[in-house]
């Protein structure tokens, strides 16, 4: 499927670099692509940007090539008690539903206070969610993780009632995403991780300090670099979450999918590629766009020269510390 589309969106390329007198073939795509030909590909070029997995990430650098790479997704959205409980939920669904969660900015799990626990769940039912009963867990467990480890192909992109069919139970007409509750963190249950698909794990909490912590060991187990969402109106657990949370990104009171990768009311520039930093692998952290794939000529001229003290330069730290 990806391969079909990523050849027709090529097509539509070119034919737009036709139109206007530009050269097709600024846009290439191998229509059959192998490992082996990516490779040679990647041998031949001057830069590489490339869209993948671990694997794939050192089979980039081993082409001996300047790259930018990116890293897993796992978006957990933090909904505080102060938070707009019916927006927030809104925003999930709009978010979470977006090209039926293929996109690696889906929220793959929401974490709720306690004291609106409830009123979030219900407000999310509202939203076409449907919470999953134990037993209807496991069946989806087993659908979606048939060996318990790799995901399976076959229940990405596909609806919410597409799912729940295969797994083998039933949802109302018009379920637009599956919710589970969480329990374990890593690989003794893959709900905790990446899924690509409209499945929801549902954490609670009580102390956000903690829940921030339970947050950095999903991400240490899928999506470290990546990204993180909070619903709240307290600036403070804004700021504590992009201190201590290990992602490059952090979207407040937003439908994360929709902005993740660029927004006219966001600020962040425009992509396709996440790029998650240090922390997987990757050498920046930034959103990758046009900018990263400029050569750049600094031109410097004479300025009057001015040399700070060294006062203003370590001021804090000569204060507390001295010279000595």
């Amino acid at each position: 499927r990806a391969k079909r589309c990523t050849y027709r969106t090529v097509e539509y390329g070119r034919k737009a670099l036709k139109k206007v007198g530009a050269p097709e073939d600024l846009w290439l795509c191998i229509k059959e692509p192998t490992y082996e030909k990516t490779q040679e590909l990647m041998r031949n070029v001057d830069f590489v940007i490339a869209t993948g997995g671990a694997a794939l990430i050192k089979v980039v650098y081993a082409a001996g090539k300047p790259a930018h790479t990116v890293g897993a997704g796992n978006v957990i959205s933090i909904i505080d008690e102060s938070a707009n409980v019916k927006e927030a939920a809104n925003k999930i669904m709009r978010s979470k539903t977006f090209d039926n969660a293929t996109s690696c900015s889906s929220e793959n799990a929401v974490a709720i206070h306690e004291n609106i626990y409830d009123e979030m769940i219900k407000a999310l039912i509202d939203e076409g969610g449907y919470m999953c009963t134990i037993e209807e867990r496991e069946k989806l467990r087993k659908t979606l993780w048939p060996d318990g480890e790799t995901l399976n192909r076959d229940i990405v992109a596909k609806p919410a009632e597409y799912i729940a069919n295969v797994a083998g139970f039933k949802v109302p007409e018009g379920t637009k995403f599956l919710m589970v509750i969480g329990e374990k963190i890593g690989p003794e249950d893959r709900f905790s991780g990446e899924k690509l698909s409209v499945v929801l794990t549902v954490w609670k909490w009580n102390n956000f300090s903690e829940m921030v912590e339970r947050m950095k060991k999903m991400h240490k187990f899928s999506g470290e670099g990546h990204s993180a969402s909070i619903h709240t109106n307290k600036q403070e657990q804004i700021e504590e979450l992009s201190l201590k949370a290990n992602v490059g990104r952090v979207e407040v009171n937003m439908p994360h999918c929709l902005v993740n990768s660029g927004s006219w009311y966001n600020g962040q520039p425009f992509t396709t590629t996440i790029g998650c930093g240090t922390w997987a692998g990757n050498m920046t952290s930034d959103n990758i766009n046009w900018r990263h794939m400029l050569n750049y000529t600094w031109t410097s001229v004479p300025i009057p020269e001015y040399v700070p003290s060294d006062e203003e330069l370590f001021g804090d730290y000569l204060k507390k510390w001295g010279r000595d």
